[in-house]
């Protein structure tokens, strides 16, 4: 049989029991509960006020670290970069062998930088200090190829359309200012005329030295600047203001880049082939396939431009 002071001392039991469960307070639960184990009717009271009391203390301990887990997991959710969730990035990323890209790609490429699809087959890019040499002059080279791109086919286009372009073939440029008459810049004399190689040489080198040296210096747009990707008054649109449109606009910038360089060398290989400009090579191709293709060209045409 259980005494009355039984029944007092399981009343605050039960109160904790509903509050917040565990398992200190269910050994004092049953010690108080089964006076065969030994107690005295003081040590069940003590044990049954020890419980209250740690219950009390579990649900505080508990509050609180829940709150500090919280801080922290936001805390970590602030410092995130924030292109680390775009598809082009991470460990997820596309690879250079798709499906069958695993254990070909080196440690050291990890996804952090745009355009990295895990290819080094020679190990260029294994020392941190040559693999960022490597990435700076890769993006120049591919914004330089960009704008040359535009430039071989822009005036040929413009040819195409009606507009009076002497010479608009882009290997034929430099042969039109060495003449007599020079090179009128889209055809119209009143923009740049064109006549003297010395003076468009020395232009260029000063324009490209300086704003090469501004890029790597700094010079009057600003201090501080990144030397690859400036922004301020270089975006005036603002196209990379937000953080994730950024890092997938460096994606795409370096892709295009390549294809430029890559394209570039077709153009080069398509003049000594063919003697033509690559709107020339297209307008063919697209009228007779079979007959005006890569394979058939390079058997048949000396590799003199005409």
């Amino acid at each position: 049989t259980r005494s009355d002071t039984d029944e007092v001392i399981r009343l605050p039991l039960r109160h904790v029991k509903r509050r917040r469960h565990t398992s200190r307070d269910t050994a004092a639960h049953a010690h108080a509960s089964h006076p065969q184990h030994g107690f005295t009717d003081t040590q069940r009271t003590t044990m049954a006020m020890s419980s209250k009391f740690i219950g009390n203390n579990t649900a505080l301990r508990s509050k609180a670290t829940g709150a500090k887990s919280s801080r922290v997991v936001t805390a970590a959710r602030r410092t995130m970069s924030r292109g680390s969730d775009s598809v082009w990035y991470g460990p997820d990323r596309p690879k250079w062998l798709g499906p069958f890209s695993e254990g070909t790609v080196p440690k050291y490429l990890t996804g952090e930088f745009p355009g990295d699809y895990g290819w080094d087959s020679a190990g260029l890019s294994a020392d941190p200090e040559t693999f960022a040499k490597y990435r700076e002059s890769e993006l120049i080279h591919a914004r330089w190829a960009m704008a040359g791109a535009a430039g071989c086919v822009f005036p040929e286009i413009l040819q195409k359309n009606g507009i009076d372009i002497a010479d608009a073939v882009w290997f034929k440029a430099g042969s039109a200012v060495l003449s007599g008459e020079g090179l009128d810049y889209l055809g119209n004399p009143n923009l740049i005329h064109a006549q003297n190689i010395v003076a468009i040489l020395g232009i260029q080198m000063l324009a490209m030295g300086l704003s090469e040296a501004y890029r790597t210096n700094g010079g009057p747009a600003g201090e501080g600047l990144d030397n690859l990707h400036p922004g301020g008054p270089f975006d005036p649109l603002g196209l990379a203001d937000d953080p994730d449109t950024f890092a997938e606009l460096k994606v795409k910038e370096i892709k295009n880049g390549r294809l430029a360089m890559f394209s570039l060398f077709g153009f080069y290989v398509q003049a000594i082939v063919t003697g033509k400009g690559p709107i020339q090579n297209w307008v063919d191709h697209v009228s007779d396939p079979g007959v005006n293709n890569g394979f058939a060209e390079i058997y048949t045409t000396k590799f003199t431009p005409n």
